[in-house]
């Protein structure tokens, strides 16, 4: 309940001023609860404390009071002291139904779901309001979420909507569960059923096209859309998912002209004006796509999306002093992600700045980025600046995480070979053409000085005979 701090005849302004002068005014129990709760919805626990303490001594007998008391025991984390209160109310009024929806929640609150959904179900069973009891299915479905126990869930959530089918927490709540157990066909036939019902439901109709989507049935997906923006035309988010299954479609004109409107409807988002950028890239209209490019990462700098955007768009046009421009300027604004990283290398390495490429891949495998394009890019880079230590400890590296790897294991026989150590480099080169003799053009392409070297031809001749 909301109150008007400006008119002297509501309960709040009433209490207030009361603390202020320390004279006690009478309220009625029905008024505290509604200034306790006023105080709760606010976060004023020190208030709603205050609040209850008067509440109870001009209603010692309250049990509504008492409720609230529990509720900011559960609060504090004085589990054992709600519970103790709890159980002297249960004593009072055996039949209250709230008593036993605060006990769930201490329940809860301790991790004990299954003993707060049999202590819900009584609460249930004590209703005297059944086509109101909305809230407490809807407080079962959550406790079998957390028990992990989706099929039960759902069927709670389901209860919820046929009490109000405007509970839209539940509805996403129940296609939350499908996508989990990933029974799409299932959410499907759910949802087609409630909107038999409510036609004109545009979070169902949403949900709808967001799991054809998922099943890439984009025809599907799109009607779906069509229809929740008929139901409500102001509703951005089935724009956006439009946007993204005319894409699909190759309808990019189409899509611009729903990414359009998100922008119309409200404050652009850096997601929209993306997807505007990508679609004017796949049309061919330059210009406009890194305009569009260029609003993104102005809108949100901390989108690391746009500035790969942006970077690769200028890479695929060989435009590469503009691709490192604005890569060096990701890598400014976040030194700790790995796309930048690994970005910042490729495009460093196309400018035969090697340095900076080996310093680039080396950062993105100290933050993680342990994919085996990364160990073998950096250990070519180190190989052509003729680190050659380096690129041994590096591949080394690599093949504790791709044990068996053909390619790791012909560019440490190179390595080897290189550095003059013989009996390695036979160990190596034996190991890769043993797992991959396809693979042998990695000695003359990274290593043509020792393409002629007898021991390398005899291996790799000697392996080739044995494969056929």
């Amino acid at each position: 309940m909301q109150y008007s701090q400006d008119d002297e005849n509501f309960p709040l302004t009433r209490f207030e001023s009361m603390l202020k002068t320390n004279n006690i005014l009478f309220f009625d129990s029905n008024e505290f609860e509604n200034i306790i709760h006023h105080y709760l919805e606010n976060g004023k626990i020190a208030l709603s404390k205050r609040a209850i303490k008067l509440g109870l001594e001009q209603h010692p007998t309250s049990i509504n009071l008492r409720l609230f008391q529990v509720e900011i025991l559960v609060i504090e984390n004085k589990f054992k002291e709600a519970d103790d209160l709890l159980d002297r109310l249960h004593d009072i009024e055996p039949t209250n139904e709230e008593i036993y929806i605060q006990k769930a929640n201490v329940l809860s609150k301790q991790d004990k779901h299954q003993q707060a959904i049999d202590t819900l179900l009584i609460a249930i069973e004590l209703s005297h309001t059944p086509e109101d009891d909305a809230d407490l299915y809807a407080l079962v479905g959550m406790e079998y979420l957390f028990l992990d126990q989706f099929e039960n869930a759902i069927e709670y959530f389901q209860k919820c909507l046929e009490s109000d089918t405007s509970d839209y927490s539940a509805l996403h709540n129940i296609v939350y569960c499908y996508d989990f157990l990933n029974q799409n066909s299932e959410a499907i036939d759910y949802l087609n059923t409630f909107l038999n019902t409510n036609p004109y439901c545009e979070v169902a109709w949403h949900q709808l096209g967001r799991q054809y989507y998922t099943i890439k049935d984009y025809v599907k997906a799109n009607t779906a859309f069509d229809f929740a923006i008929i139901s409500d035309d102001t509703f951005v988010g089935a724009y956006i998912e439009k946007g993204k299954v005319l894409e699909k479609l190759k309808q990019y004109d189409e899509a611009i002209d729903n990414y359009k409107i998100t922008l119309a409807l409200e404050d652009p988002t850096s997601f929209a004006l993306l997807r505007i950028g990508q679609c004017y890239d796949k049309l061919g209209q330059d210009e406009l796509a890194i305009q569009f490019f260029k609003k993104t990462i102005d809108e949100d700098p901390l989108l690391d999306k746009g500035w790969v955007a942006i970077t690769k768009f200028y890479t695929k046009r060989l435009n590469y002093q503009k691709a490192l421009y604005y890569i060096n300027k990701a890598v400014i604004i976040d030194g700790e992600n790995v796309s930048y990283w690994k970005l910042y290398a490729t495009v460093n390495k196309r400018l035969n700045l090697l340095e900076e490429a080996e310093r680039g891949y080396k950062r993105a495998l100290d933050l993680g980025n342990y994919e085996l394009d990364t160990w073998l890019s950096r250990s070519d880079v180190l190989i052509t600046l003729g680190e050659y230590d380096a690129g041994i400890y590096n591949l080394l590296q690599a093949s504790e995480f791709y044990p068996e790897n053909a390619e790791v294991e012909y560019r440490l026989a190179g390595l080897y070979f290189t550095l003059h150590q013989s009996e390695e480099g036979r160990f190596h080169l034996k190991n890769a053409t043993r797992l991959n003799i396809d693979y042998n053009f990695i000695i003359s392409e990274l290593f043509p000085q020792l393409t002629d070297k007898p021991l390398i031809k005899a291996i790799i001749t000697e392996a080739k005979k044995a494969s056929n």
